[in-house]
């Protein structure tokens, strides 16, 4: 079993003169795009559970994407997606569940009662948090993005008995930290704002969570980031 700790090498991404996989061979397959923060929960769930020996990693060009992918992976034509015992499933976060229910590893959805109701409500606030900061972009984009960082730094520090949202590392980290990545970046970068300014609790969360190989091993290129979100969503700027 390949340890948590192991860097794997980024093969080139799938293009559409790629040929496929062997599809449906019995091999788990994680297809991914290396610039998706939503495929990047998924790899991270594999990472962090040790699985590189068990669910293969995929990835593909979305610019360039297979025509096969399509057609005989997932309709959606979207990553994450994974191939799993003759199905394929997809959603970021349905599959980090799956991941944790139908693989060994260290578990990513705490059995404590209170963790878990807790847990539940920071997911369902996600998909509102990364549109108020995706939608921050076009206006005044510090002022704007405030309310979501501030959600942040109040829902850390509920459990003493670690420094992540419920505790230990779980899948509401892996739900927030992909886009945390990128805007802080961004924000630094573009804006020459600190998101952790006045967030003490953000500030020791990232950096502790800059410490989980099976983090680190899925973060992206801060140049390509940076480049990214100025060619697809600052272009006015």
């Amino acid at each position: 079993m390949a340890t948590a700790g192991v860097q794997e090498p980024r093969i080139p991404p799938l293009t559409s003169t790629s040929e496929p996989p062997p599809l449906f061979d019995g091999t788990t397959r994680l297809y991914i795009s290396y610039i998706c923060p939503y495929a990047q929960r998924a790899w991270i769930a594999r990472n962090y559970k040790g699985l590189q020996d068990k669910i293969e990693l995929v990835p593909i060009d979305l610019q360039n994407r297979p025509a096969w992918y399509k057609e005989k992976v997932y309709p959606e034509n979207k990553v994450p997606s994974l191939e799993h015992n003759g199905k394929v499933l997809g959603e970021s976060l349905d599959l980090v569940k799956y991941i944790d229910d139908n693989f060994e590893g260290p578990s990513l959805v705490p059995s404590d009662p209170a963790k878990k109701e807790f847990g539940e409500q920071l997911i369902s606030y996600v998909d509102t948090f990364t549109k108020e900061l995706y939608s921050a972009l076009k206006g005044d984009p510090i002022q704007q993005a405030s309310p979501a960082f501030d959600y942040l730094e109040n829902s850390l520090g509920k459990f003493d008995d670690g420094p992540f949202f419920l505790g230990q590392f779980s899948w509401v980290d892996i739900a927030y930290v992909p886009f945390v990545e990128r805007f802080q970046l961004v924000f630094l970068e573009v804006f020459k704002h600190d998101i952790t300014e006045g967030r003490p609790k953000l500030a020791a969360w990232i950096e502790e969570v800059n410490k989980i190989n099976g983090y680190t091993q899925t973060r992206g290129d801060p140049k390509d980031i940076v480049d990214l979100f100025k060619k697809r969503f600052l272009a006015q700027q």
